[in-house]
């Protein structure tokens, strides 16, 4: 990546040593041109305002504001910069994706786990751009690739493409891949904004399924129609969502 094109960075932490290791690691990385660094929450925020990162080293366990809400803050932030935490405690693991974490790094942070992750943050702006090149100007943000999710007691790396559909489990998601369930503490509504919408359809306000998951649509002859689905199942469709998903057959 050339440096034009480099990854406007941001390290926050409130460790002086860990901002100086990771400072000679973002030196050493070509995608990343280091423009601030910041030792608390507070201090972070006036620097995103006035410097717009594309990228933001973050720290979690930080006096004030800890790493955690300073991400849910930046959700409301147009263009909201990537996150990858860098932490000393794998605990806040499932948090930190509940946030939409590019990638959550323990300390000491090894030089070939940050340029992977940093990788995936570049990989992500390059398709905005060439989003907003085909849209005319109107960026728009990637959707999302991959999620992690809690599974016992690891983080489990899912594909979205492997998902053949979501169900909403009153303040959880389940993940149906294949035979197996994962649950995701996310709202329906977040992971329909995440997901490609020329690969995933809402047939419910409870229901999201994969496009090609869907074999057929049924209907009773009294306007309820159904999707039946590759493994045997039905599914209701919802009144709202019934327009596209009738589309795909070209009704």
């Amino acid at each position: 990546m050339s440096a034009e094109h480099a990854l406007r960075t941001l390290i926050v932490d409130d460790e002086p040593l860990a901002i100086e290791r990771l400072a000679i690691l973002c030196a050493q990385t070509d995608a990343i041109t280091l423009v601030g660094t910041a030792s608390d929450g507070e201090a972070a925020l006036r620097l995103i305002a006035a410097l717009s990162p594309d990228l933001i080293l973050l720290d979690i366990t930080m006096p004030g504001i800890d790493g955690i809400s300073l991400a849910r803050t930046l959700e409301t932030v147009t263009p909201r910069p990537a996150i990858i935490f860098c932490t000393a405690f794998a605990e806040y693991a499932v948090a930190a994706f509940d946030v939409a974490a590019v990638d959550y790094l323990l300390k000491p942070v090894a030089a070939d786990r940050l340029t992977r992750a940093v990788g995936r943050v570049a990989e992500t702006r390059v398709l905005e751009m060439g989003r907003s090149r085909v849209g005319g100007g109107a960026a728009r943000a990637a959707w999302t690739e991959e999620f992690w999710v809690p599974h016992r007691s690891e983080m489990v790396r899912i594909a979205a493409d492997r998902i053949d559909r979501i169900d909403a489990m009153r303040d959880y998601m389940s993940l149906r891949v294949g035979a197996r369930d994962f649950l995701l503490h996310q709202t329906i509504g977040e992971l329909e904004r995440r997901l490609d919408p020329e690969k995933f359809i809402r047939l419910h306000r409870s229901t999201i399924v994969r496009r090609d998951f869907i074999a057929g649509l049924r209907h009773d002859g009294l306007g309820i129609w159904s999707a039946c689905l590759a493994d045997g199942a039905e599914v209701r469709i919802g009144r709202t969502y019934l327009a596209k998903v009738k589309a795909l057959a070209g009704r």
